[in-house]
């Protein structure tokens, strides 16, 4: 259910390590609990992001809620499709990704959990 090939938070996004970037997006089980997502707000590319800091919102017709870094670093890119089409993260989750960041700090990553702790988490 949750990909081998990305890493995960507590907070429920997902970061897939490429090279000198990271690519976040919010986990399955995070879109399963919000439901229809209506809305993302995005931050500007260029932002300096620190690891566990809001950095968007997200909606849906039942809840808002706050969006956090997994990693500090530079924003360098945003997904703009995800402003007109919010629903595609309901659809792929996994592939909705909605920011990339250039981190600036190596040790980070090596909080983030595998995707099977992160599925005894959301057990």
């Amino acid at each position: 259910m949750y990909p081998d090939d990305l890493k995960y938070t507590k907070d429920h996004e997902w970061v897939r390590l490429d090279g000198d970037e990271a690519t976040v997006g919010i986990t399955d089980f995070a879109q399963r609990q919000l439901g229809d997502i209506v809305y993302v707000e995005l931050p500007e590319v260029g932002r300096a992001v620190r690891q566990g800091e809001m950095f968007g919102t997200i909606e849906s017709v039942k809840a808002a809620s706050e969006l956090y870094a997994p990693l500090s670093g530079d924003v360098v890119a945003v997904n703009q499709d995800l402003t007109d089409h919010p629903e595609a993260i309901n659809k792929t989750p996994h592939d909705a990704w909605m920011i990339r960041i250039r981190p600036s700090e190596a040790g980070e990553a090596g909080a983030l959990l595998d995707a099977a702790r992160y599925a005894d988490l959301v057990k």
